[in-house]
């Protein structure tokens, strides 16, 4: 089933090359034919709505198509200054957003978000040819309401990751099909979530209450519900977000428990194994018709191309300091050799060693991949049920206080990185003793050490106004400043300017309606 999807998406990529303009706004809208054409029958509307499984808003976090850089949202974390491309020095956006000078490179920085606005226009263009022009098919009324909802889960996901990176975007729901309205104005980010919200409540109620790895690869009532509770917490709506998110805990989605501490541990088995209950959305990825790309490669330093001969490039393309690593306390589980990090490998094959002063990414190493074909095919997790715990804890305590309920899903993600055997009881027992606003900052540093290796860490400084002082004495020990005026890892100061990434300036050249991102030239 899952080469099955894959193969339907890469076929439908000629229709979409049809359905939607290259561009957002297009310099020639006349290459735009109306999306109507294609949505005839049942076949064209479900081919449609799977090639955006692999378009837009998923690509910037599972595609890793460039030996020197890595897929686009992991740009995002080298703002805090704790992350850096080993190949910097040519991936200037990595450099420019790590040093916080975007603002004086907006040219330079405007290549990386022409694509990410291009290619999220495109798909909600789509998405909104799919959502008009389905309910004109004569088809199983079934089908079709997952469809519609299939479409609104992706228009969503696309608008929430230009919002975040852009803040107001220009909003449209009707597919480009005539010469008019071509270029729109920029739409408040509080009516852009509106439509998010709206879309992915619709999605929660009619998508199946399935697992996504045991459904074909295809969204459920707990992706939707997932994506839901994200846009809700990143908004700070959290009694919203306790009620949407407990969906997703009340579901089959389980964290996965370690079977010991080396490699069979609930990290080595995720990073391994594609069909795992803690797996909530996955971009997936084939050997046979579409691999992992450079993932493999990003594991190691450039000194692996000795070790090796699968991969003629490895590059440490997203990497942590030094200082980002003392977020873990000595016994982490997730900070001992081959969980989430490495500095040391021996190739089985042939003894050759490497090591590196600098952590590797044992998160990912495909071995196969690595040793014999030099083709990835582990999926990348978008979501997970390890963040989804974050989230109900966060969110409980912040709506409700720091309850049983909350503290237990915190203690669960305590427990399992725990190499001393301390119990989520015992855990649990300890956060309840907390004040809600300790409480939440033990959430904060758990997502720092949860999911560094997921793009996800400049979110959360975007939505809690605070930045992560990580000691440099104490491991373990984070404190939090406002975000405005605190230094990143690397020493600089951030500025109301770095929140936000500039507009295109091809785009503000083609859209006389657009106005630039404040601090940028």
């Amino acid at each position: 089933m899952k080469t099955k999807n894959i193969i339907i998406a890469l076929l439908s990529a000629t229709l979409l090359t049809t359905t939607g303009c290259e561009s957002f706004l297009d310099e020639d809208p006349r290459s735009t034919i109306p999306s109507g054409e294609y949505y005839k029958n049942a076949a064209q509307a479900q081919e449609n709505i799977i090639a955006m499984y692999r378009l837009g808003a998923p690509v910037r976090y599972g595609v890793a198509s460039s030996a020197y850089i890595g897929p686009t949202a992991s740009i995002n974390t080298f703002l805090t200054g704790y992350f850096s491309n080993n190949y910097e020095g040519q991936e200037l956006v990595c450099l420019y957003s790590r040093q916080l000078t975007r603002q004086q490179n907006a040219r330079t920085v405007s290549n990386t978000m022409n694509s990410i606005w291009n290619e999220s226009y495109q798909a909600i263009n789509v998405a909104n040819g799919a959502i008009k022009h389905i309910p004109e098919i004569d088809m199983d009324e079934n089908q079709k309401k997952r469809l519609i909802a299939e479409a609104k889960f992706f228009r969503a996901f696309n608008y929430f990751y230009l919002v975040k990176t852009f803040g107001d975007v220009p909003l449209t729901v009707e597919p480009y099909e005539l010469l008019e309205n071509l270029f729109l104005p920029r739409t408040p980010s509080a009516e852009v979530y509106a439509l998010i919200e709206s879309d992915l409540t619709e999605a929660v109620s009619v998508l199946p209450a399935a697992m996504f790895t045991s459904n074909g690869y295809r969204l459920t009532k707990y992706v939707a519900a997932m994506a839901l509770s994200n846009v809700y917490l990143q908004q700070s709506k959290y009694a919203e977000a306790a009620s949407s998110i407990r969906i997703v805990t009340d579901s089959p989605h389980k964290l996965t428990a370690n079977e010991d501490l080396k490699l069979e541990s609930a990290y080595n088995q995720l990073r391994t194994d594609d069909r795992l209950s803690e797996v909530i959305y996955s971009y997936e990825f084939d050997e046979a018709i579409s691999n992992s790309g450079r993932w493999p490669s990003y594991a190691f330093s450039s000194a692996a191309t000795s070790v090796f001969d699968t991969y003629s490039i490895f590059e440490r393309v997203y990497g942590p300091s030094n200082a980002f690593l003392n977020v873990y306390k000595a016994d982490d589980l997730r900070i001992q050799p081959n969980q989430f990090f490495h500095w040391n490998y021996t190739n089985p094959d042939n003894d050759k060693k490497w090591s590196s002063d600098a952590a590797g990414i044992w998160y990912f190493y495909d071995e196969d991949a690595v040793l014999e074909t030099g083709l990835g095919t582990k999926d990348w997790n978008i979501y997970r049920y390890a963040e989804a715990l974050l989230i109900a804890a966060e969110s409980i305590a912040k709506s409700e206080g720091v309850t049983a309920e909350a503290a237990g899903y915190l203690a669960e993600i305590k427990a399992r990185a725990d190499t001393k055997g301390k119990t989520a009881e015992t855990y649990s027992s300890e956060l309840q003793g907390l004040s809600v606003d300790m409480f939440v900052e033990e959430c904060w540093t758990e997502r720092l050490r949860e999911l560094p290796l997921e793009f996800k860490m400049w979110d959360d400084c975007l939505r809690t106004g605070m930045f992560p002082v990580i000691s440099e004495t104490e491991k373990g020990k984070v404190t939090y400043q406002p975000l405005i005026g605190a230094k990143n890892g690397s020493g600089a100061t951030i500025k109301e300017s770095d929140l936000l990434w500039p507009i295109s300036m091809d785009e503000l050249q083609r859209n006389p309606e657009l106005t630039q991102n404040e601090g940028y030239n």
